[in-house]
């Protein structure tokens, strides 16, 4: 389990507030950073802080040779299972584009060749492979370092995330039972709707495995930040590339609790726009899914989102000390056996869970926090539900 850190929430704020490095925007071939960029203030094409050659190399440490340092370069295996999909396909790409992936697994039941076969033509260093069907997927699976699963049926008009439930589930469980099998030692970023229900489901296989690792499973909830980071430069007229949000609780509508009072840099807000901001962030999705008017959900904001929690992953698996997201883990910070807060990643996954954020709050946030609990709750213990349900069932065969 975690542990839980707690800091000065004045002083630590600042610490534990860093923008992951970029390492996408490293010159490899076709993709040339231009040398009058300054490492300091521009934006890589993930929106991070562009700390460049002088910045990162010296804290990478490479997989296989401990103890040495080198220069950032391809050495993880990712997989994204659901790659053919309308978030796997730009996913894919943005992953591709990683100096530190060697080989991008793709694996989907159907069209998985064809988007292989697209990717495989970017120069960049990723080697792509494809997988089709379940008689691939333990192939697709072995020695794999990140596992992403955005697998899974999309959000239409009038649908509900937890309407999702009963296909995603069953989608999800499978798919983790062939990671348990095939590679239990790697961190596994649970995209699949509603996340709030899916990663217990996945905790709930690994277990049964007998290889659960709450270090290393987690549910993706960077889209959330993403969200919170872009409304609030946008309202407050900020630099974009300077804005953190820390976005807590869960990944479905009231569950989402952005805390704008712990806002970088610091800014006030008004009620109306702290409630504004609020409804907005909760309500980001819905706002796509109409916006698309039938043909689809967020599925590339989504696919960005993933594409930064991928690279902060890589960056802790490499050593850099300084990796913080927000996602959705088995968590002791509330009374709630899985919670979204920062955490401090590492090799081995979390290193701690960041308690911080939770002091301090606004009234207007402790309230939220209250209330988002009963929903959460409910939403853990459904994943839970089906997984046990279905353990029943085969049982009784």
């Amino acid at each position: 389990m975690a542990s839980t850190v707690t800091f000065n929430p004045v002083s630590a704020q600042a610490a534990l507030i860093q923008k992951p490095r970029n390492l996408g925007a490293i010159s490899y071939a076709g993709l040339k950073m231009p040398a009058s960029v300054s490492s300091g203030s521009e934006s890589s094409f993930l929106g991070w802080n562009a700390s460049l050659r002088a910045a990162v190399t010296p804290r990478i440490v490479p997989k296989t040779k401990s103890g040495s340092q080198i220069s950032p370069q391809a050495s993880y295996k990712v997989a994204v299972l659901g790659a053919a999909g309308g978030i796997g396909q730009p996913l894919g790409l943005l992953v591709k584009m990683s100096p530190l992936v060697s080989e991008l697994h793709l694996y989907d039941i159907a069209n998985v060749k064809g988007v292989a076969a697209d990717l495989s033509h970017c120069n960049t260093p990723a080697q792509v492979l494809d997988f089709t069907g379940p008689s691939e997927l333990a192939n697709c699976l072995k020695g794999v370092d990140v596992v992403v699963i955005p697998a899974g049926v999309p959000r239409k008009p009038g649908m509900t995330r937890d309407d999702l439930f009963n296909i995603n589930a069953s989608i999800v469980k499978t798919l983790v039972e062939a990671v348990a099998d095939s590679c239990p030692e790697a961190f596994i970023h649970i995209i699949s709707n509603p996340v709030n229900s899916t990663v217990p489901i996945a905790a709930e296989v690994l277990k049964q495995k007998g290889v659960y690792n709450p270090k290393k499973l987690f549910g993706v909830t960077t889209l959330d930040v993403v969200r919170a980071n872009t409304f609030v430069a946008q309202k407050k007229n900020l630099k974009l590339i300077d804005v953190d949000v820390p976005v807590v609780g869960g990944h479905a509508g009231i569950t989402i609790l952005p805390l704008l009072s712990k806002t970088r840099p610091s800014v006030t807000f008004t009620d109306e726009e702290t409630e504004e901001l609020t409804k907005r962030i909760q309500n980001a999705g819905t706002e796509v899914v109409d916006a698309k008017a039938g043909a689809g959900s967020a599925t590339l904001s989504m696919a960005y989102a993933a594409a930064r929690f991928v690279e902060s992953s890589l960056r802790a698996l490499a050593g850099d000390p300084d990796v913080y997201e927000c996602t959705f883990v088995q968590s002791e910070i509330t009374d709630l056996p899985f919670f979204a807060s920062r955490v401090k990643l590492g090799k081995n996954g979390v290193e701690s869970v960041i308690s911080a954020d939770l002091q301090g709050m606004t009234e207007y946030e402790a309230k939220a926090l209250e209330a988002l609990k009963a929903e959460l709750k409910a939403s853990i213990e459904k994943g839970i539900a089906f997984v046990n349900k279905q353990r029943e069932a085969a049982a009784s065969v």
